[in-house]
């Protein structure tokens, strides 16, 4: 019963991220966010059919969230970790630093441990488009995956934003001084290292309280940016998702109590 329970929690933690992230990113494509044209630049699209896919492309993304909450699949959820791993290496590919790519780490690593979770068969084609059940039971060797992939995925976003803070990223840089700090540089490079030592310690040795004190932070920080806060909060929902979501997966400290002193 505990088991089917944890199952459950990841199922909607791993699906709220998802739609989130994606609603999110959709957002900014009816907005017409002007820093899109370098990305359709990548595939060779002018600037103003640019501003002409921008809302078809935010369109497509928002109803994509939007049928991961009404009925979840494993097709949408593939779909989301090829479009969000073309999206986010967009950045670099437009001229943007690497970092950029790392820090979205969120974007396609959660829906591919939902997809890992799903316990798809990958033979049979309708399971692709059939509901993925909130009470899909998984054995340990698929939650070892999903503890895996989350590890990874953490570590990345966590490093990616830690990298953009040394690197003095301009935007992070206007947070701090719109934050009063008069010294952004300053507080970059201090973040900077605590995000990358952070992000260190979940990939080698995560540990509950750790987890969730990144978890905080990182829904804390992302409340500050100067221009669309709630979108740019909400496209972020992998990233809150995935800190959550390894939470959830972390045995708790009397459980390994417990079986040290079994052992013993």
């Amino acid at each position: 019963m505990e088991q089917l329970h944890l199952n459950t929690k990841l199922h909607y933690t791993l699906r709220f991220a998802s739609a989130m992230c994606f609603i999110g990113h959709g957002a900014f494509g009816i907005i017409t966010k002007s820093i899109w044209c370098n990305y359709f630049g990548v595939f060779g699209i002018g600037h103003d059919m640019a501003y002409h896919l921008m809302p078809v492309v935010g369109t497509v993304d928002i109803l994509m969230g939007i049928s991961l909450l009404l009925y979840p699949t494993r097709a949408v959820l593939l779909w989301l970790v090829i479009w969000g791993t073309t999206t986010a290496l967009c950045r670099p590919l437009s001229g943007e630093p690497i970092a950029e790519f790392v820090e979205r780490a969120g974007n396609y690593g959660v829906p591919l441990a939902m997809l890992i979770l799903s316990g798809f068969d990958g033979k049979r084609l309708k399971s692709w488009f059939a509901s993925i059940s909130p009470d899909t039971p998984v054995n340990e060797r698929i939650l070892m995956m999903a503890n895996r992939c989350l590890r990874i995925v953490v570590f990345l976003l966590m490093a990616g934003h830690g990298w953009l803070n040394l690197t003095e990223k301009r935007a992070l840089l206007d947070q701090y001084s719109s934050l009063g700090f008069s010294n952004p540089i300053q507080v970059a490079h201090a973040v900077g290292v605590f995000e990358i030592t952070a992000a260190i310690c979940v990939l080698v040795r995560p540990a509950r309280p750790l987890v969730m004190a990144f978890l905080l932070w990182k829904m804390g920080t992302e409340l500050f940016y100067p221009h669309w806060e709630a979108f740019e909060w909400i496209e972020r929902g992998g990233s809150y998702g995935a800190i959550l979501a390894l939470w959830l997966l972390l045995p708790k400290p009397s459980v390994k109590l417990q079986r040290t002193l079994i052992t013993i």
